[in-house]
């Protein structure tokens, strides 16, 4: 058991690094000697392992999560014609999100969570209007949206789905992958991600062909040749050394990925009789990027997990629709009862590739000891 000097970060990089460092070391000489840095052989491989990793056709390497999600709405026009065009999307979100549905000129629509902190399928309809482009699913903490009911939708409607899976890499729902079924999956390689690279990286995922050319111009600064440009666009292209290094990654990434399912069930069953904890149900499996319990008294057990060495955070202490730069958005946000009750409950614990079981008990051990002591 951890004594009370005991400090457990949130994170821990080296741990989770020091297995592949060989390799990783490997990779880099390989892109080193080869002299192509950009948009080479690593990067075309990355997207064709990805792709099948994902179980789709198509991905695109970018520079990272906010660039995927900002192209994925310029390609298809949003943003582009008269008035001022919608997306429906949750506000217990990274701003990330919102930023990429700002910077197109749309305007964020928000609905309400269900009690797995996902966008909640039931209130979809009541906020589509005629000015309606797209719906964003986010899938927060690792786990999949109920993108079955999503789907279904938005078909019914004509409406494309562009999927924030940022921090979703491998997770799945009814045996089907997030990033999988929408229009397009957009997901961020951060190094705080499951598939993390060393720096900051993006990829996008789709079933459609034309529109995966279109991505590949757009990262590219809009250039269809070395001297030709079709579109305005921002530089986002996706480095050589990242692709190579994230190749390491993804080799490895179901094998991290049921490790961190070892580590939450550890988790949830020393936790559960003091909080509520993520559990799959109904064809989830989740990747668990934050593991995030709902506590009562959320604010005084954070602060006795800090005194006591634990490194506890909120994902996220600020709604989307209360920060002031998006309130000026004038975005349309129907009631959030189950928004606003979670914000006021959700903790998250380390829980990375690497944490011992004796730093596991420790944080058990404290959540209980607060728990007791009311």
């Amino acid at each position: 058991m951890a004594d009370s000097t005991t400090k457990i970060p949130f994170v821990n990089f080296e741990a989770q690094t020091r297995p592949v460092k060989a390799e990783m070391l490997e990779a880099v000489s390989r892109v080193l000697d080869s002299g192509q840095f950009i948009l080479g052989p690593e990067v075309a491989a990355f997207e064709s392992e990805f792709a099948k990793y994902v179980g789709v056709p198509h991905a695109i390497g970018v520079s990272n999560g906010t660039t995927a999600l900002y192209y994925a709405l310029r390609v298809l026009g949003i943003g582009e014609g008269e008035g001022v065009d919608e997306v429906i999307t949750v506000s217990n979100t990274f701003v990330a999100t919102v930023t990429a549905i700002a910077l197109v000129g749309a305007k964020p629509v928000f609905i309400d969570v269900g009690s797995d902190l996902n966008m909640d399928p039931s209130k979809i309809e009541a906020a589509i209007t005629p000015k309606t482009r797209a719906i964003m699913p986010v899938h927060l903490t690792g786990r999949s949206c109920k993108m079955t009911q999503i789907m279904e939708i938005a078909k019914k409607h004509g409406i494309p789905v562009i999927e924030d899976a940022a921090q979703a890499a491998g997770a799945s729902f009814q045996g089907k992958r997030a990033g999988s079924w929408g229009a397009m999956g957009c997901f961020s390689l951060h190094p705080l991600k499951n598939l993390r690279a060393f720096g900051d990286a993006g990829m996008i995922t789709t079933h459609d062909a034309a529109m995966a050319e279109k991505l590949k111009i757009m990262r590219n600064i809009g250039l269809v040749s070395r001297n030709e440009i079709q579109y305005f666009s921002p530089n986002g292209r996706l480095d050589e050394l990242h692709a190579a290094m994230l190749r390491i990654n993804l080799k490895h990434q179901d094998q991290w990925n049921q490790e961190k399912r070892r580590i939450v069930s550890y988790y949830n069953e020393g936790l559960k009789p003091f909080v509520r904890v993520p559990e799959d149900r109904d064809g989830h499996e989740s990747v668990t990027q934050v593991y995030t319990v709902r506590a009562a008294h959320r604010d005084a057990l954070i602060d006795h997990l800090i005194k006591n060495g634990v490194d506890a955070k909120i994902h996220y202490p600020s709604l989307c629709h209360n920060q002031p730069i998006i309130e000026k958005l004038q975005p349309n946000t129907g009631p959030l009862p189950e928004t606003l009750t979670a914000a006021r409950e959700v903790l998250s614990l380390p829980c990375f590739i690497g944490i011992t079981r004796s730093q596991q008990d420790h944080v058990i051990q404290e959540v209980r000891k607060f728990y007791e002591s009311k």
